[in-house]
């Protein structure tokens, strides 16, 4: 499911506002949420998606290149996210973008913190995740860890952060200097 317009024009936004020139997103997919990260980032800035379905990267280089973006300003990695990102370099990216597999998403948080500069941004995508989260009744593996890595991303003294409600919730958190 590509992430909507307003959540889109969110990330394209805080792409845009902290200047991004190096843009790390687990979850390709079609490649809907990197084109609005491509249209956020600075000129030359360079995205790079990770995905575990080689269709889907497919589908994300179609897209990118009939939006007319070079290339070299995106680089597309087949893999796991949580194989892939060990991989990543320390503090090299100016934002991070999460949204590959729900259940991992503890492990990603811990990944991105390690991969985002001080003063980036974290975001997961799905931080509602269908009104579920909210509901202490919902308790599959998805939504607990969802609702999880929310509590821990709000207590942790590192990061500064806002649940905004656009599309099915955006968890946006920044690693404080």
């Amino acid at each position: 499911m590509p992430i909507g317009p307003g959540a889109g024009a969110a990330l394209s936004f805080l792409a845009s506002a902290i200047d991004a020139k190096a843009v790390a997103e687990i979850g390709t997919g079609t490649g809907v949420s990197g084109l609005w990260l491509l249209r956020g980032m600075r000129p030359g800035g360079i995205l790079t998606s990770v995905d575990l379905e080689a269709e889907h990267q497919r589908l994300a280089r179609e897209t990118f290149r009939a939006a007319e973006y070079e290339h070299q300003r995106f680089r597309l990695i087949a893999g796991a996210g949580l194989d892939v990102m060990p991989r990543l370099t320390d503090a090299g990216y100016d934002m991070v973008f999460l949204d590959g597999d729900k259940v991992e998403y503890g492990e990603y948080l811990e990944q991105a913190m390690r991969l985002v500069r001080p003063g980036g941004l974290i975001a997961f995508d799905n931080a509602l995740w269908h009104d579920r989260v909210a509901d202490p009744a919902q308790r599959d593996p998805e939504t607990t860890a969802i609702r999880d890595v929310v509590k821990r991303v709000s207590a942790d003294d590192r990061l500064r952060s806002m649940l905004v409600p656009l599309g099915d919730g955006l968890l946006v958190a920044q690693l404080l200097p």
